[in-house]
């Protein structure tokens, strides 16, 4: 316990109550000189109902007006100019806690939320100095050291350490969000590179640009701990490299595969979902059946991840779409299904041939294998491999824009199905940071068939994820556009600097009434700052984050300095064009 309490025996008070509501209150401030000490932002403590105990609010608004006395329409001449005397000095606050100097046996405490109403005419006290430093000692203290997850330091002290509860941070999920180049990539970066200290770390970072390749392990980043994975781009279907990852086609479950192959506005796509599934239904009895499986035939759904001949499936939707029947008159005739499913098999080779969807289709013999999925579920759930970390990042940047949130839905669903039907004592909690969230988690009256399925699955790890352990982290520059369901259940934000003002009020919405006026400051923070909030910080707070040691791939250019200083690579132009031909970037890590 830190042995310096805030007292304010031999400070004069910065001025009294003068009116409470529900959440904040107002100062009236006597001395004029006082108040110019006083900037939005300042702690100030009030006297609670006794002398251990003070009401600890954060200055919003700080105002100079003329008194009641003199109107301020009959102050329009300069020769009206209020006299000192005719002048009220008053300071608006936001009540976030409760300080107490002494706490039973215990030394100095603070805890969320104010015990009582401050009276009026109580003396006020602006928080600095000795008792700034004594207040910040208790938060940084509050939170126990095997729960300590250290963010930055605080704003108004940058000598005290501004530390989160782990626990609460991850449990409840949490969102980062700020404009481009205010500093959303170092912060999960540094967040990251936190967790990474700890013996067995579980978080797995959805890569959208990969621009966090150089946390992973490898030559060219010696400050890299994470591991590696990404979704092989065409350039990988030949010869994949190790970190080559491969979502074949039976992992999708029957609505996300007939969101990307079925055209709704089809008058047969009816008669097109429904043959498609029952023979996806058989197919995969078939392959049940033939390997002998009778537990998992006995139970298993269109929807269970298991293996089937997609060529076979093709066959045979091809048979019906050809087929002739017997008639009652002994003459053949169209089918049940004939010429009805023609324009669905041909979206289905279409996507079948393009190797830009070869992650899918054109996987590896290995991943039809029954224990394939054991293993990835393994490789991803698994806090450690090998003596590696238990930071994983996947990187989808390759992966075609019209079928991406259908594949970050489809790996989200598979690992939390996991952790869903695992034993509860047998789970360690996983983390899914979503970086670039708004690109595949839209606000639902914007998404497309294929952004809902995404949605779905997402929403309901949102709901319900706490329950097994399985926390989300989301990550956007646009929060407007991000689900207002999502959002709405993560309960810590790291709001960095947002200068869009529909941003800013999607930030606002989702914050505490008594917190909307702190939000107000968000396009005046600087690079590497940020409002913290929620569950697991006790005093809402600007803080200055900490950059990471491992960086991300995502520095801002600086156009003028190498318009000034740096030549074009006209051989590096070239080789962007063979990489456009051939639908990969070419790029791997150097083991």
């Amino acid at each position: 316990m830190p042995t310096t309490v805030m007292s304010f025996e031999s400070s004069e008070p910065i001025g009294r109550v003068m009116s409470v509501d529900t959440m904040r209150v107002f100062i009236h401030v006597d001395d004029h000189e006082l108040l110019k000490k006083v900037m939005v932002g300042n702690l100030i403590a009030v006297q609670g109902a006794t002398g251990h105990q003070f009401l600890i609010s954060i200055v919003e608004r700080v105002t100079r007006l003329p008194s009641d006395s003199l109107g301020v329409s009959e102050a329009t001449d300069d020769e009206t100019v209020p006299q000192p005397e005719e002048i009220q000095d008053t300071i608006r606050a936001v009540l976030v806690g409760t300080y107490r100097s002494k706490d039973g046996d215990a030394g100095p405490s603070f805890k969320r939320g104010a015990d009582s109403c401050p009276q009026i005419d109580q003396p006020c006290h602006l928080i600095q100095g000795v008792n700034l430093t004594a207040f910040m000692g208790v938060l940084s203290q509050d939170v126990p050291s095997e729960k300590a997850l250290r963010l930055g330091h605080f704003a108004i002290d940058p000598t005290a350490q501004a530390v989160a509860d782990g626990d609460r941070f991850f449990q409840r999920h949490a969102a980062i969000l700020g404009s481009t180049g205010s500093g959303k990539s170092y912060t999960v970066a540094s967040l990251l590179e936190r967790a990474n200290t700890l013996s067995h770390p579980n978080i797995i970072l959805l890569d959208m640009h990969g621009e966090y390749a150089s946390l992973a392990k490898g030559k060219d980043y010696p400050n890299g701990y994470a591991q590696y994975f990404k979704i092989a781009g065409p350039g990988d279907l030949v010869k994949p490299k190790p970190h080559s990852l491969f979502l074949p086609y039976w992992l999708l479950n029957r609505e996300e595969m007939l969101s990307m192959l079925l055209d709704r506005s089809d008058d047969n796509a009816p008669n097109q979902a429904m043959r498609f599934t029952s023979l996806v239904l058989e197919k995969k009895r078939e392959a049940l059946e033939r390997s002998k499986l009778d537990e998992v035939l006995a139970s298993f759904t269109v929807d269970s991840p298991i293996h089937y001949d997609l060529e076979a499936l093709v066959k045979s939707l091809r048979e019906d779409d050809q087929a002739m029947v017997v008639g009652s008159s002994g003459r053949d005739k169209q089918g049940q299904w004939h010429g009805k499913l023609t324009r669905f098999i041909s979206r289905l080779e279409a996507k079948i041939k393009d190797r830009r969807y070869g992650f899918l289709f054109q996987s590896p013999k290995a991943t039809s294998a029954y224990d394939w999925l054991q293993e990835i579920a393994v490789r991803f759930l698994s806090t450690t491999k090998d003596e590696q970390s238990g930071i994983k990042v996947v990187d989808f940047s390759e992966v075609p824009a019209d079928v991406l949130p259908t594949i970050i839905s489809v790996f989200a669903r598979v690992l939390y199905d996991v952790q869903f039907w695992m034993r509860s004592e047998s789970r360690t909690p996983v983390c899914l940071v979503c970086d670039e969230a708004h690109l595949y988690l839209p606000v639902r009256s914007d998404a497309d068939a294929v952004s809902r399925r995404a949605l779905d699955t997402f929403e309901r790890i949102a709901k319900e994820g706490r329950k097994y352990g399985f926390a989300l982290l989301v990550v956007s520059q646009r929060p407007s556009d991000v689900s207002k369901t999502i959002l709405s259940q993560c309960n810590n934000f790291i709001a960095l600097r947002l200068t869009n003002e529909q941003d800013q009020s999607a930030v606002k919405s989702v914050m505490p009434d008594s917190m909307a006026g702190i939000a107000d400051i968000l396009p005046l923070l600087d690079i590497g700052e940020a409002i913290v909030l929620g569950d697991s910080i006790l005093l809402p707070s600007r803080i200055k984050l900490d950059k990471p040691t491992a960086t991300p791939l995502s520095l801002t250019k600086n156009f003028w300095r190498e318009w000034t200083e740096k030549r074009s690579d006209s051989d590096a132009i070239r080789a962007a064009v063979e990489n456009l031909r051939r639908q990969s970037k070419g790029t791997e890590l150097k083991k």
